[in-house]
């Protein structure tokens, strides 16, 4: 039976999912970001534990576990990139369902790093989209038109190409949920440099 914080963190609009060995900065950073914009987020263990251990040696404990919103609709699923968390992710059969559920409905799907490749390009939902992924992971994209890059947009679908990207990644996420004038006012309250890089409105 689903406990009371559990259902409270099914209804959140984005669920970012970690495993064992993610991507600190990218996965702690696109909470953080999105957040701040003003976006309902709630943390995801692919186990029954909610305490993950990054692939730098960051422990976090996470908000709820994924047995908990197996069954939630959210607007947005977010997938942090790290080795091996990408590859635990890809490993992860509910959070595949889910993914897939995801596609089917419409909902949208963000990927940084090594996770557009590992987990999205694998699964087959990248064949025949645009998408960008950290350097080296090329070869697992199939027939995906693969950009080098730090941030792609097709259809519901962002893809981002590492760490120092997450920026870039929330960026369109704030701009699709919040407008672009939020999204650069959040940036902007960072002292990121809008200037520069991939924030065009």
């Amino acid at each position: 039976m689903m406990n009371s914080e559990g259902n409270l963190k099914k209804n959140s609009e984005i669920l970012v999912f970690f495993a064992d060995g993610f991507e600190e900065i990218e996965a702690i950073g696109a909470v953080d970001i999105l957040r701040r914009g003003g976006l309902d987020v709630a943390t995801v263990s692919i186990t029954d534990k909610k305490e993950v251990v990054g692939a730098h040696g960051v422990t976090i404990v996470t908000d709820t576990v994924i047995d908990e919103v197996t069954g939630a609709n959210p607007k947005w699923i977010v997938l942090p990139g790290g080795m091996p968390g990408a590859e635990n992710l890809h490993k992860c059969v509910a959070l595949g369902e889910m993914i897939e559920r995801q596609t089917e409905c419409g909902g949208h799907i963000a990927a940084i790093c090594a996770a557009p490749a590992v987990v999205l390009a694998q699964a087959g939902l990248m064949d025949g989209r645009k998408m960008t992924c950290y350097p080296g992971f090329e070869g697992m994209c199939g027939s995906a038109d693969v950009d080098g890059g730090r941030s792609v947009v097709d259809g519901n679908f962002v893809t981002a190409n590492g760490p120092s990207s997450v920026t870039n990644m929330c960026y369109e996420i704030l701009k699709i949920e919040k407008g672009g004038d939020t999204a650069l006012n959040v940036l902007g309250g960072m002292l990121v440099d809008t200037d520069k890089g991939d924030f065009s409105l």
